[in-house]
């Protein structure tokens, strides 16, 4: 079949219209006989109306047009009844074909409208374009009218009116072809249009036409397919009656018979040559492309629909030559490719008559599969875990150990179809292989059931495994497929009491112990009816079958169970293991059972049992299980309760009688305590405070007796670990058991102020206890003390509970302190420093793994104090710096802490995070010095810390202004607190501190930018914002950052709007109203616009040292508007300068009386980069001269401008300093091979500033040579 020619991609359309099938050139009957005329009885259908009698061949231009205006309309209808796929398929197609016969053309031209409609192309094919054009025009015309407007077409739109869309699409082709099977598909005329169409199209750089006729293609060839295995069905029967008439003796022969058998035959080896060649084109013309197609969806169709072929004629398409594409597929990319690979070879495994032709392809792509379970995707996973299964059901031989044993640990996955197809796979190659029961004899039962064997060798697979802790993982996998082997209860229990039969292996101890664990596991499964915690998939609604197993199960489990216990309990009463799994099991009975099965016999025996189990072990896992089995057996409801509550009693009566006799013999030893009494008194506090945390003791006074031996602890202080850890959680218990009982609103005052006094003085306790030597007792008492913080907070007189408000209490800052000490000297330490892991198992992993869980859980106490404000959220900083250093340990807890913080108080939480960096800068300079180096990686390391600090922020910035906006207030601050180390004239001591707050930059709006760049000012003096030295950085680029995306009309990159002089003005330009104006709307900006008007105005005052100087430039503000004397500084000029009390029309006022000279800008540059160098030599009163001659000359340089400045009536003293520094800043900057930028008035847009000399972006045009030579640092 492959060697049949390829059909072109075009072929040419057919002009000669006079050979054409006419209704008596249809096969009169198919190969069987059966008539098979397709339009037999269909003239009373409705539908599309015949041409009537328009002949054929026309060609006239009117006949044309008609055609075409009727095909607009025909291929309308096509499209939308298969759109709504509300119509029988079948009639629509034998319309079409009806239509077909009547003009082929017309109805063709249909069919290709269709296919283009169907791609979502607004575009049709015209009668004219359908004879003259070939098919690589006409779609290049269809691309060129393709609606790109949106990328959805009718296979990839959403909604229920396009949802069946694809299945009505895929079935019409299929009707299609299987109606027109014995005929038209014959013709070389209407096949043959129809593949070059889908070839062509399919070879689009549209990927709507690409996908819809690869869909088309893929299903035409499928049903292609259908075809050709029908003509290979009647050749084989037409061939078998031709062998069988030919056979006969010559007598009997009917010659003319085998004549219309042969003839016959070869009418059906031509019909099938023809299907061949056609299959041959779809293939090679789409398949071969389109199997590796950009788009998945696309790929995945091709391998669903190679896979059904080799499935149906699995004669022709099952070998090596296809299934090379579904192996090679197998590594694609995308999870939904590799999917349809696994499930096309699912169907080609499942037949086992078809393994022999895949073992080639099993040997060449095995390995690949089997890594495949291992996939990404769940569902590929599971499919190939499938796969696996079905191949191990062809041949066992084919999967080596190896292979199975990769598949074996699957059952323990956590997502739950990847264990169970594990599960059936183990369940397959391991338990598949029963013992034969004779016919007849009766059932066996125990030990010598056919599951025995089964249930040891799951024993076996449990042991080998080595996951001793996930035993619920293993039966939930073998659940769905074992639910018998795994309910067989009375075997379980046969292997475990019954002795050995004569010959038979009994089973060790380890083995035993892993059968109980099995055996409770599938009790569990069997009661609770859901998969065990971390496989669930959320609440499940049980069915009404299911219902009926669970309750069956439960009522035949607790009749085994009842009575078995208590030999179970009795044989392995001293092994610890054995004896905690087995307690567990009454907590699944139905305890009405006990006496509607008239078992009472056997609860008795099962009391003696637990409380002999209670008097023999002194392990807290067993006495927490016991308990808890008392617990589940004193239940109200049921008739046992009395007996059970009885049995209870007495035992505790005698528990706490023999602790208070050991604990006074005890205390009265005093230091001579006997190691043998310690004990005693150890064992039975462990016993007490076991079921205290199930059952209520108040009965029995036993706070008075506990802190009677904490209290002797402490004075003595050599008090055994042990006993203070038991009683320290007694005591809780106690105070946790009475606030229960006061909880219920119906206790009395004087158990109020009990409870209040005994709370208080045990939290007392527990903090004396924070300072004890040994670290089990402090980690115990730091534990507690959360727990009652919390319980014990404000928020216990919420849910009505108003009552219970004498009871709260809230740590003082003593008790805070020390246990925020306790954090940070207990859980952020190095592994290797870890205490816990002594007796030489610091190198025991799961040592390792114990002890950082148990600091996880100190952190996670103390962090949910913080998240319920019993402690102040600044402690949270101690927490917060400590996010980056141990990320991997306590990252997602630091992290969340931060998150709920953040939800509670957004300010305050800021506030938290920058003094955080702040303890660490001041950690980093008390180690370091302040010369440290900013590339050191201590201060790398707080930078990083802030940037994931700002990370936290998310990217709504408005909800989080407020808080940003305080957090750059606090670190501005903090950064000019502390004067310079080096004296006047140095940075402040903090300075670095500045690169750190530059990362939160970023989430600061374009407004607020502005109003922190104002407050940062505050603490500016003229000389800092001349320094271009490397300890002066961090200012400038923390300047820099805040004005990076600000308005560049208002704003410069060096000095901003910092100063009303940083673009030069002009008093004769503009109106004094006009300037009013200007001036007003300035001043209204930073108040309609600031981050946060309140943060800044309530805000802690800045550090207060000297008033700050007039010229001490402030970012927007108001031109006429004088400074408010509340404004600090911390670094002041000389006492000559003007001072903040004078008032700005004094100086406006005195500036005219000057002699002004003009000085142009060359001059004030050179004036400055001198005065900059001699700027620590010079006295105070040269300074002031130099000053006031300055102010002068620029006074007069500016009267002289050139019509960019604008109207201003303040004195024009600060807007020359300010603007000299502007201009500093930006030689610094072109010095720096960086554009400058030139300030001018908000009237100047882009667009007219790009018409500015070009030469003032030049640092060389505005500077001569000895500028030049001066060094600029």
């Amino acid at each position: 079949m492959i060697a049949a020619p390829e059909i072109p991609a075009d072929f040419p359309f057919a002009q000669d219209t006079d050979t054409q099938f006419s209704s008596d050139t249809d096969f009169s009957e198919d190969p069987d006989g059966r008539s098979s005329n397709p339009v037999k009885g269909k003239g009373g259908k409705k539908g599309k109306k015949p041409a009537g009698d328009k002949s054929k061949g026309a060609k006239g231009t009117g006949r044309i047009n008609g055609h075409h205006q009727e095909n607009g309309m025909e291929n309308m209808m096509l499209f939308e009844v298969v759109k709504l796929g509300r119509s029988a398929m079948q009639s629509v197609v034998d319309d079409w074909i009806e239509s077909y016969k009547h003009d082929r053309d017309v109805a063709l031209l249909d069919l290709i409208n269709f296919f283009i409609q169907c791609s979502g192309c607004k575009g049709v094919v015209s009668g004219e374009m359908f004879r003259n054009m070939q098919n690589s025009e006409i779609i290049r015309r269809m691309t060129e009218e393709f609606d790109e407007d949106s990328g959805d077409y009718p296979l990839t739109i959403a909604g229920p009116l396009w949802k069946k869309f694809k299945s009505s699409f895929c079935e019409f082709i299929s009707v299609l072809v299987r109606q027109c099977q014995y005929s038209i598909i014959y013709d070389e005329y209407m096949m043959d249009t129809v593949i070059s169409l889908l070839t062509g199209l399919s070879d689009s750089q549209v990927r709507a036409f690409r996908h819809t006729s690869t869909l088309a293609a893929m299903k035409l060839m499928t049903a292609l397919v259908n075809v050709a295995l029908n003509l290979s069905i009647n050749m084989d029967n037409t061939q078998r009656q031709y062998e069988a008439e030919r056979n006969k003796m010559v007598a009997k022969r009917a010659n003319d018979r085998l004549e219309l058998l042969l003839q016959k035959r070869k009418e059906l080896q031509e019909n099938q040559d023809e299907i061949e060649n056609m299959m041959n084109a779809i293939f090679k013309g789409v398949f071969v492309h389109r199997y590796r197609d950009s788009i998945a969806e696309i790929r995945a169709i091709c391998i669903e629909e190679i896979g059904v072929w080799m499935k149906l004629y699995s004669d022709a398409f099952l070998n090596d030559s296809y299934l090379k594409y579904v192996g090679w597929t197998m590594h694609d990319k995308q999870g939904e490719v590799r999917l349809k690979c696994l499930t096309a070879l699912q169907g080609l495994y499942y037949n086992r008559e078809l393994n022999a032709r895949l073992e080639l392809f099993t040997s060449r792509f095995k390995d690949r599969i089997v890594s495949m379970t291992l996939d990404k995707e769940y569902d590929v996973a599971v499919q190939a875990i499938k796969l696996l299964t079905l191949v191990l059901n062809s041949t066992d031989e084919v999967l080596t150990p190896e292979d199975c044993e990769s598949v074996y640990h699957l059952v323990y996955s956590a997502h739950r179809p990847v264990a169970v197809a594990a599960g059936e796979f183990l369940y397959k190659k391991l338990f598949s292989q029963r013992e034969p029961e004779e016919e007849g004899a009766p059932k066996r039962r125990g030990r010598q059931s056919p599951n025995a064997n089964l249930i040891k060798t799951t024993v076996f697979f449990f042991l080998e495994s080595e996951l001793h802790e996930h035993a619920a993982y293993l039966v939930d996998s073998l659940w769905d497929c074992g639910p018998e082997l795994l309910k067989d209860w009375d075997c379980m229990i046969s292997l475990l009491l019954d002795d050995p039969l004569p010959g038979e292996e009994a089973l060790t101890d380890r083995q035993e112990t892993a059968l109980i664990e099995i055996m409770l596991c599938t009790v569990r499964q069997a009661a609770e009816c859901h998969p065990p915690v971390g496989r669930g998939t959320g609440k499940r609604v049980m069915t009404a079958k299911e219902k009926k197993t669970q309750l069956d199960d439960r009522t035949r489990m607790t009749e085994l169970f009842a009575v078995a216990l208590p030999p179970l309990l009795a044989k392995y009463a001293v092994d610890a293991e054995k004896v905690t799994n087995l307690l567990q099991l009454p907590q699944f009975f139905d305890l009405e059972i006990y006496t509607t099965g008239r078992l009472e016999k056997h609860l008795e025996a099962l009391l003696r049992q637990i409380k002999e189990i209670v008097e023999k072990h002194t392990d807290t896992e067993v006495l927490e299980t016991c308990s808890k089995t008392y617990h589940a057996l004193c239940n109200e409801e049921f008739t046992i309760f009395n007996r059970v509550d009885i049995a209870r009693s007495q035992l505790l009566d005698e528990l706490v009688d023999k602790f208070n006799r050991l604990l006074e013999d005890f205390l009265q030893e005093g230091e001579d305590t006997d190691e043998d009494d310690a004990y005693q008194v150890l064992s039975t506090l462990k016993r007490i405070t076991a079921f205290h945390n199930a059952h209520d003791l108040s009965g029995w006074d036993l706070f008075t007796s506990n802190f009677k031996l904490l209290n002797t602890g402490i004075e003595n202080g050599d008090m055994p670990e042990q006993i203070v850890i038991h009683s320290l959680q007694c005591t809780h218990y106690v105070i946790l058991w009475q606030l229960a009982k006061l909880s219920e609103g119906s206790s009395r005052k004087e158990d109020m102020v009990t409870l209040r006094k005994q709370m208080r003085a045990f939290c007392m306790m527990c903090q004396r206890y924070l300072t004890n030597v040994n670290t089990a007792v402090k980690e115990q008492a730091f534990t507690i003390l959360c727990d009652l913080l919390l319980i014990f907070s404000h928020q216990m007189v919420a849910g009505g509970r108003e009552h219970l408000e004498p009871l709260v209490y809230s740590p003082e800052d003593s008790l805070q302190s020390e246990l925020l000490s306790f954090i940070l000297n207990h859980v952020f330490i190095d592994q290797d420093d870890d205490t816990n892991s002594t007796d030489g198992q610091q190198d025991d992993e799961a040592v390792k793994i114990e002890a950082l869980h148990k600091r996880r859980n100190l952190l996670a106490g103390y962090c949910k104090l913080i998240i319920y404000c019993v402690v102040e959220m600044k402690t949270g900083a101690d927490i917060f710096k400590q996010y980056m250093r141990y990320y991997n340990d306590y990252g997602d807890i630091i992290k969340e802490t931060m998150s709920k913080t953040r939800q509670i108080d957004k300010i305050q939480c800021a506030k938290t995070l920058i003094l955080s960096l702040q303890q660490l800068f001041n950690e980093m300079l008390s180690e370091l010095g302040h010369g440290f180096d900013r590339s050191s990686s201590a201060f790398c390391g707080i930078k990083e810390l802030a940037r994931r600090f700002s990370l936290t922020f998310g990217l709504d910035q408005v909800k989080t202004r407020d808080a940003i906006a305080m957090l750059h207030k606090d670190g501005i601050e903090f950064s000019f607190k502390d004067p310079s180390p080096q004296g006047e004239g140095g940075p402040p001591l903090n300075l670095a501190f500045l690169d750190i707050l530059s990362e939160f930059s970023s989430k600061l709006m374009r407004q607020d930018k502005r109003t922190v760049h104002m407050y940062l000012e505050r603490f500016m003096t003229f000389q800092m914002a001349l320094q271009r030295e490397d300890c002066w950085l961090p200012l400038i680029s923390y300047r820099n950052s805040l004005q990076a995306g600000g308005d560049d009309d208002t704003m410069s990159v060096m000095s901003g709007y910092s100063s009303r002089g940083s673009s030069v003005r002009s008093k004769k330009t503009k109106a004094p109203a006009a300037s009013t104006g200007t001036s007003a709307a300035k001043r209204k900006l930073p108040e309609e616009e600031s981050s946060s008007s309140e943060v800044w105005q309530q805000g802690i005052q800045t550090p207060v040292m000297l008033s700050s100087p007039h010229h001490t430039s402030t970012a927007m503000r108001d031109p006429k508007r004088v400074r408010d004397d509340s404004y600090m500084g911390v670094y002041a000029l000389p006492h000559d300068q003007p001072q903040p009390h004078q008032h700005p029309q004094q100086h406006h006022q005195q500036t005219p009386q000057h002699h002004q000279t003009p000085m142009d800008y060359n001059s004030q540059v050179t004036w400055m980069l001198a005065q900059r160098q001699q700027e620590e030599a010079r006295q105070q009163q040269e300074r002031a001269m130099n000053y006031a001659k300055l102010r002068t000359n620029l006074q007069h340089a500016i009267r002289r401008g050139t019509g960019l400045m604008e109207e201003d009536e303040e004195p024009i003293v600060e807007d020359v300093m300010m603007s000299s520094e502007g201009r500093m800043d930006d030689l610094n900057e072109g010095m720096d091979f960086d554009t400058m930028d030139i300030d001018l008035p908000p009237s100047k847009n882009r667009r007219e500033r790009s018409e500015l000399k070009p030469d003032y972006f030049d640092p060389a045009s505005i500077m001569d040579e000895s500028v030049l030579g001066v060094s600029m640092f």
